[in-house]
């Protein structure tokens, strides 16, 4: 098994090439040779079932593995009723999304802080997890791995500590390493070999070594101010992180994590970047 590379969304080339609608980005992908594609429901899930399974089948065809971003608007950190409602529905209804379509992962955000101290936070979230895995087994939507991400602002819950301690919760929860935010939220560290593998480490040490091979994995460049991530840029800016350490730590040490990147507009053809320079480093082994 290989690392797989592959777009958060659809690239600007998708639309400029004349396609229209996500049905065709499993063919188009694969003209690419790309094997992963994460559904972007950021917004709201508003996506058919009808449409859902034709994505997932065209997946299918083409070996390209799904993933799902859930939507913006979920705080687990909150203890506002009405919010953690609004939450969990937005989870179930992400889950029916992935059960239609054979995705096998959901991408999340944890939620800000707000006027809370981070400590009650973070048991604010632990709380609505092992609320939402009841609901998720009373409902029947088990066997799709739910992955809180590291994100990029400081005022945000989500660094890899906390995202770590979630992970223990659950053999259901696995991390999404955005190594884009990591770079934010640090003022500009993981740009070395040393720094990524630490990171892999670290994951393996404290979920196990299987979960760090197949890491569920973000990567764009990014723009930070003082407060964190500003803004996604692509691989032609002057932006960090590097991706060559990050492959070729991945090459070396043998990782087949799934890799999203999420470049403004050129996310497939900085995908295919990362994947062209880890395959000819998986070949010169």
């Amino acid at each position: 098994m290989r690392a797989q590379f592959g777009p958060g969304g659809n690239p600007d080339a998708f639309y400029a090439a004349g396609y229209k609608a996500s049905v065709e980005i499993p063919a188009w992908l694969d003209m690419l040779k790309l094997m992963a594609y994460e559904y972007q429901c950021t917004r709201g899930v508003n996506i058919k079932e009808e449409t859902a399974i034709k994505i997932g089948q065209q997946a299918a065809k083409y070996g390209v593995k799904l993933s799902i971003h859930a939507p913006y608007y979920i705080s687990l950190s909150t203890d506002d009723v009405k919010i953690i409602g609004n939450t969990q529905n937005h989870f179930l209804k992400s889950l029916e999304v992935a059960y239609w379509m054979g995705a096998d992962r959901i991408v999340f955000h944890m939620g800000g802080l707000g006027k809370q101290d981070r400590k009650v936070a973070m048991e604010n979230v632990k709380r609505a997890l092992f609320t939402l895995l009841e609901l998720v087994d009373k409902r029947g939507l088990t066997g799709i791995y739910l992955c809180p991400e590291t994100m990029g602002k400081q005022n945000q819950l989500g660094s890899l500590d906390e995202v770590l301690a979630v992970c223990t919760l659950s053999e259901w929860l696995i991390p999404t390493v955005d190594f884009g935010h990591l770079h934010a939220v640090t003022g500009g560290k993981y740009t070395t070999e040393e720094e990524f593998e630490a990171v892999f480490d670290k994951v393996g040490e404290t979920l196990g070594k299987e979960v760090a091979k197949n890491l569920h994995i973000h990567f764009s460049p990014i723009e930070f101010t003082k407060g964190g991530e500003k803004r996604h840029w692509t691989f032609a800016d002057e932006f960090g992180p590097p991706y060559e350490p990050f492959v070729a730590v991945c090459a070396k040490r043998g990782f087949t994590p799934r890799v999203i990147c999420e470049s403004a507009g050129t996310q497939a053809a900085d995908a295919k970047a990362m994947q062209d320079l880890y395959v000819s480093l998986i070949e010169q082994k």
